[in-house]
């Protein structure tokens, strides 16, 4: 079901950016749901180490290169120690405007695994198509469902390292490190949101 919907993500976001910049304008106006205090805060201190990650990475992008660690040795120095991450599969397109669609599992440190999607559009000087796998770490997170919200991104943030590619997104407390490689990593200049859900769907905004 995946393969059929990634592939109609790819020939058809094209066709439908006319309608992304007025969406995004029109998001980005409406703050993301506030969470508690306590939800910045992981009672039992339980993060992902380093090695974990690296490891989790190893296993999922089928690779061995340096270029990954150097990648999580440059997030974890910026963010530190996860206390989530997620892996998984998704498919952009742009031209300009663009959309990007995905699902995967969310691990938590304090236990269980979780589906996510995320869909969401973005602006900037940025075009083509991909599909990509994509790994992001997920901090001060302590209940499956605080996933389940917008993302903004964050100005200035994207970098490519080893031929990984990293941009930020974030909200109130929850702070989001996507890692893409190959093509996923397309990073051009481009400012957007990813909305979180825990049902696939079509509506990016």
């Amino acid at each position: 079901m995946m393969k059929s919907f990634l592939k109609s993500v790819r020939s058809n976001s094209v066709a439908i950016v006319s309608g992304v910049v007025l969406g995004l304008v029109a998001a980005a106006l409406t703050p993301a749901p506030a969470l508690s205090q306590s939800a910045t805060q992981n009672p039992n201190n339980q993060h992902y180490s380093a090695q974990e990650i690296v490891q989790a990475g190893h296993q999922f992008f089928g690779t061995t290169t340096a270029g990954f660690a150097e990648v999580i040795e440059r997030v974890f120095a910026d963010s530190g120690q996860p206390t989530g991450y997620i892996v998984g599969q998704e498919a952009a397109g742009a031209f300009f405007g663009g959309l990007r669609y995905g699902e995967g599992t969310m691990y938590l440190k304090n236990g269980g695994s979780y589906r996510v999607y995320w869909q969401g559009p973005s602006i900037g000087f940025d075009f083509g198509g991909n599909g990509s796998r994509v790994m992001t770490l997920v901090y001060n997170i302590t209940s499956p469902n605080q996933i389940y919200t917008r993302f903004i991104g964050v100005e200035g943030s994207a970098y490519i390292i080893g031929g990984f590619g990293v941009n930020y997104q974030q909200n109130q407390y929850i702070r989001l490190a996507p890692i893409r490689t190959g093509v996923g990593a397309r990073l051009g200049a481009n400012v957007g949101y990813l909305k979180y859900t825990p049902e696939p769907t079509w509506n990016p905004f």
